[in-house]
């Protein structure tokens, strides 16, 4: 007896709470379905990980087009093409592709919780920061679209690939860094994401302070705070019990988002700390504007480019020649790029005269 693999129509049908015929309508955009029950299927076909029948790759001619989805924050209506990262990582994928005659299509972030990826006609994926119980891969892989990641995925096939930089090592020499700077209380702002980045620079940071009995200082990072008030604590070196001890206060910070270098510098501003003589910062970021800023910045380079060639050129071969390339991890080295900001003119403090 065969056993048929993954969900089936009846399985969504049974989920949702509606007929077989009502699902397949719901799915293909066809018959008279309110749109509530419409999206309401779809969004339990995708939890399941259902795949439309006849939508899967090698069932008929290519379409010659790539499809491209940043999904850290499926559903959330954010405007990543203002980040410079990925409009740089957006530029180089569509000159990458055009290269090889394929089109390139950008899903907006608000489609990505949507039930489109069951009839998106694209012959593979980049899925850019796919998040822990990511929805859109659930509905690639259920349709056996060929998918390679920027970003390790959090629960990686044996068969994916994915582009990323070595984001432990870079942790350390940006960390090595501050120390040599004269650092001994480095706040680290992120923790934002479920993406690997994050949790990658979390955990290397934590080790590195471990290592050298240094105090872990995180700070969570939110992009609607553009006056840095999530850093308050501690610039102040305000601990957990709520009291105030300016010897505890952070001497560094090392921001993992684009706009958190700006939060850094709008919060020490407030608090009379100047950069770099009483704070020291870097940001991980490909925008030009830090170096020019009224102190320059130093700033972590991801290479998009790079990642985004790479990444096009490895799914091109996936969609070319399925056994010529073997799965895994292509890694692209980051880049520290030392400005004033993380430099404190004569030797460091402590340093004997």
């Amino acid at each position: 007896m065969t056993r048929v693999s993954g969900p089936t129509i009846a399985d969504v049908a049974r989920a949702a709470e509606v007929s077989t015929a009502t699902v397949s309508h719901a799915l293909n955009g066809t018959g008279r379905v309110a749109e509530t029950t419409r999206r309401r299927v779809r969004a339990v076909a995708t939890a399941l990980g259902y795949g439309a029948p006849g939508t899967a790759p090698g069932t008929g001619p290519r379409s010659r087009t790539l499809g491209l989805a940043v999904t850290t924050f499926a559903g959330s209506p954010w405007n990543f093409v203002a980040v410079s990262y990925f409009a740089r990582w957006l530029t180089a994928a569509t000159a990458a592709a055009h290269a090889r005659g394929y089109a390139l299509t950008t899903l907006p972030a608000d489609r990505g919780a949507e039930a489109l990826w069951h009839t998106l006609a694209v012959d593979g994926m980049l899925l850019l920061d796919s998040p822990e119980g990511d929805p859109v891969l659930r509905a690639l892989r259920a349709r056996g679209i060929p998918v390679v990641f920027d970003g390790r995925p959090a629960a990686p096939h044996p068969q994916d690939v994915w582009v990323d930089n070595d984001h432990a090592a870079s942790t350390r020499e940006v960390l090595d860094h501050l120390a040599a700077a004269g650092a001994r209380r480095i706040a680290l702002h992120g923790g934002f994401g479920r993406e690997h980045y994050t949790r990658a620079v979390a955990e290397a940071y934590g080790a590195w302070c471990a290592e050298r009995g240094r105090p872990v200082l995180p700070v969570r990072f939110d992009p609607e705070d553009a006056a840095g008030h999530a850093l308050d604590g501690v610039l102040a070196g305000r601990g957990e019990s709520g009291r105030t001890e300016p010897a505890d206060a952070a001497d560094a910070v090392y921001s993992l988002y684009d706009p958190g270098g700006r939060q850094v510098l709008a919060a020490a501003a407030r608090h009379g700390l100047a950069v770099p003589d009483r704070l020291l910062v870097v940001c991980a970021s490909e925008d030009p504007a830090y170096a020019s800023t009224e102190v320059p910045v130093t700033t972590v380079t991801l290479h998009p480019e790079l990642i985004a060639e790479t990444a096009v050129a490895a799914l091109v071969a996936r969609i070319e020649r399925p056994a010529a390339g073997g799965p895994g991890r292509h890694t692209v080295p980051a880049g520290l790029l030392p400005r004033a900001s993380s430099h404190r003119p004569g030797p460091p403090p402590g340093t004997p005269h």
